[in-house]
């Protein structure tokens, strides 16, 4: 009996119902190269009659090459968020139990005594896996030659619990950690035994390794202060797009992932040019606008001129009426103008208009730690709401060392450079 429960030929020819009866068996004395007596046949194996092919069908299709290229990207970003927590944790359990256990044990004897009688059975299992290692040559960094570099995450946590008043001076609420260990438990079942990992799944345990990062002390910081977190992929692969941390076919998707809120939201310092500068005036209203300045906000916003000939040739291009466009923007500097009034100090907030061709829209947002900028080109048959989306990263953790060659950078340049040559609005 198979462990699928079939029920496989016995491998004695001479049994009755062998494989010389069963259908598609060689004939006793078959000759070389055919099925010998007793082999089991395998089910959709090499049809013998008909010309009908069979067997496994080995080639994958395009929404089978999807499917996986999907299942690898979410196992890795889950794997990365994993491994920076697992490393963590490591680090923390070693820095809060060494120094009470070892002076006592020494050596690695400092991880058997601390895991106790309860943990013996998985602590020698991970004293045998390390001496494994060393003799197949495993060991690639003696940093890792340790028993504790042998701990599993669950492992980990189990020596934190039970010692939990050594880690308690450290840390504010055991029961946030344990909870974030228990939602992230899910996905390190998941990716150890390379099964699908749903999106749900994989935002959740994004959400608690990051929130979990920061209870350790190696968090990027409050999300409400960067208003885009930096997460585990971005941090160790983000120089491989200079700073680009996103990119979006519409401004609709962008939104979707960053509403207005949170992009404009806490802001320090906003520069913003492109033709009306829609993203800023449709979507934050003009009392938030007010209150983001009293806040300390700096605001600069230049415009493409209504009046230039630029807005004419733009209708143009769109299939817009005649002066449907310059409408819109004299509309949304009216409503900038507005806000302006209404500030106790209205030289913090400064709006200028240019004549030249415009040749892209960004929003330039700085906070107190990190910088973000949308940018959107001119594409010469859309508007700027179904044209594809840059999002930047600017300043602050995270940013590529060479970041000074970044977009960023240029886009900032870029904006200096015409809001020289620009002209106030009164």
């Amino acid at each position: 009996m198979s462990s699928g429960g079939l029920e496989l030929p016995p491998g004695d020819s001479g049994h009755e119902g062998g494989p010389a009866d069963a259908p598609g068996s060689a004939p006793p004395g078959a000759p070389a190269g055919g099925v010998a007596a007793g082999a089991v046949s395998l089910a959709g194996g090499p049809a013998e009659a008909g010309g009908i092919r069979a067997g496994a069908e080995l080639d994958w299709s395009t929404e089978a090459w999807s499917e996986v290229r999907t299942r690898a990207q979410r196992a890795g970003r889950a794997y990365i968020w994993l491994n920076l927590i697992e490393q963590r944790l490591r680090s923390v359990v070693g820095a809060v139990l060494r120094p009470i256990y070892e002076p006592v044990h020494g050596g690695d004897d400092w991880v058997v005594a601390a895991a106790g009688p309860a943990g013996q059975e998985w602590v020698q299992r991970a004293v045998a896996v390390r001496e494994v290692s060393r003799r197949k040559g495993y060991l690639l960094d003696q940093a890792d030659d340790n028993v504790l570099s042998f701990l599993t995450l669950p492992q980990l946590r189990e020596l934190m619990v039970q010692h939990w008043p050594c880690f308690e001076p450290y840390f504010d609420d055991r029961r946030e950690i344990e909870l974030a260990l228990d939602e992230l438990e899910v996905t390190r079942n998941v990716v150890s035994r390379n099964r699908a990992l749903s999106r749900p799944v994989l935002e959740q345990a994004e959400r608690a390794s990051a929130r979990l990062l920061d209870v350790l002390g190696g968090g990027a910081g409050s999300p409400a202060a960067d208003r885009l977190p930096i997460d585990a992929v971005e941090d160790l692969v983000g120089d491989r797009y200079a700073d680009v941390i996103s990119v979006h076919p519409d401004r609709v998707r962008l939104q979707r992932q960053l509403p207005a809120e949170d992009l404009f939201g806490g802001a320090r310092r906003l520069d913003a040019i492109g033709i009306g500068l829609n993203l800023l005036v449709q979507n934050f209203s003009g009392r938030r606008l007010v209150r983001l300045t009293e806040a300390g906000c700096r605001v600069r916003l230049l415009f493409l001129n209504p009046a230039s000939s630029a807005v004419k040739r733009r209708e143009r291009e769109l299939g817009l009426r005649k002066g449907e466009l310059s409408r819109s923007v004299e509309m949304n500097i009216l409503h900038v103008r507005r806000v302006r009034a209404g500030l106790r100090d209205p030289s913090r907030f400064e709006i200028h208009v240019f004549d030249e061709t415009p040749r892209f829209t960004a929003y330039l947002v700085e906070g107190q730690s990190s910088g973000i900028a949308v940018v959107q080109s001119y594409l010469r048959r859309a508007r700027g709401m179904e044209s594809p989306v840059l999002v930047l990263r600017g300043g602050g953790r995270g940013v590529p060392k060479d970041a000074d060659h970044g977009l960023f950078t240029t886009y900032r340049e870029e904006f200096e450079s015409m809001w020289e040559d620009s002209r106030p609005v009164s």
